[in-house]
């Protein structure tokens, strides 16, 4: 089995400008991913790439398999993971072709699977630091050197989809003080957390959520691509160099040391405790 170190969920625009470019099939016992996934080498480091809603944006949001998608960025040996996606803002200065960090989420999905602990093993994590420190420093640094502007934190509300808001729950979110709104990051960050991996959001604003910003339009499909679209080029700038600036020695990165305090049951280790890694 091939390895990796590094993890992209990602679009075919990430690595189709890389060279020596294979693609992987990989199993997972929680049944395929998105799609194939591809390995590459950026800089010398071993990186996976994998389209989220798979190659043509076949898969809807709430259909993602996020488990499987997870798991085989797992088992290729991933470490930290870098997450890119669309959002809207809910908050007139968080304008569009600005970049947000996320640091903390809302969900407000329903019937997603969204923890490996199903049983016989129950475990209980703590996302309240869920995105790690290091690779989200690294991240701000590489943004703000490319002259994108960037809000370094902001509160992600996470809805189902595929459906947008209505102008009422838009209207609520932004008067919560939640900066922006998505469909993809709950539960797929939060199901790296589960198996230690280090994670970051990169946030693509792509609209003002349901015209919560003054008489702006309400978002629409082709207005969120067409904006996205403009900012994609930034965006493979951007995850290119962050995976150049993630240090070698990644010890320090993810959350494998929480994870012996999650336990129900003491620390007992069986066959089914997906925490055993090496």
């Amino acid at each position: 089995m091939a390895t990796a170190e590094i993890g992209v969920f990602g679009g075919s625009g990430l690595y189709s400008l890389l060279e020596n470019v294979e693609e992987v099939k990989v199993d997972t016992p929680y049944g395929p991913p998105s799609d194939a996934v591809m390995l590459a080498e950026v800089e010398g480091r071993r990186v996976v790439f994998l389209p989220r809603h798979g190659r043509g944006h076949t898969i809807p949001p709430h259909k993602v398999n996020y488990r499987a998608n997870v798991w085989a960025f797992h088992k290729l040996g991933v470490k930290a993971v870098i997450s890119p996606c669309a959002v809207g803002s809910l908050q007139s200065h968080i304008a569009p072709g600005s970049f947000v960090l996320a640091d903390q989420f809302i969900d407000r999905t329903k019937g997603r699977a969204d923890t490996f602990y199903d049983g016989p093993i129950t475990a209980h994590f703590s996302p309240a630091d869920m995105y790690d420190d290091t690779l989200r420093s690294i991240a701000a640094n590489v943004i703000e050197s490319h002259g994108i502007a960037l809000h370094k934190s902001g509160t992600v509300v996470v809805c189902n989809g595929p459906r947008f808001s209505t102008k009422a729950e838009s209207a609520w979110f932004s008067s919560m003080g939640w900066e922006i709104i998505n469909m993809t990051q709950y539960p797929e960050a939060y199901l790296c957390h589960e198996l230690g991996m280090g994670v970051v959001n990169i946030s693509l604003v792509t609209d003002y959520d349901s015209g919560v910003a003054g008489n702006t339009d309400a978002v629409t499909a082709h207005s969120v691509l067409e904006v996205f679209q403009k900012n994609a080029d930034n965006a493979r700038k951007v995850v290119v160099d962050i995976i150049k600036q993630i240090p070698e020695d990644m010890s320090g990165i993810g959350s494998r040391e929480s994870l012996g305090l999650t336990r129900g049951d003491g620390h007992a280790t069986s066959e089914f405790d997906i925490r055993i890694f090496d």
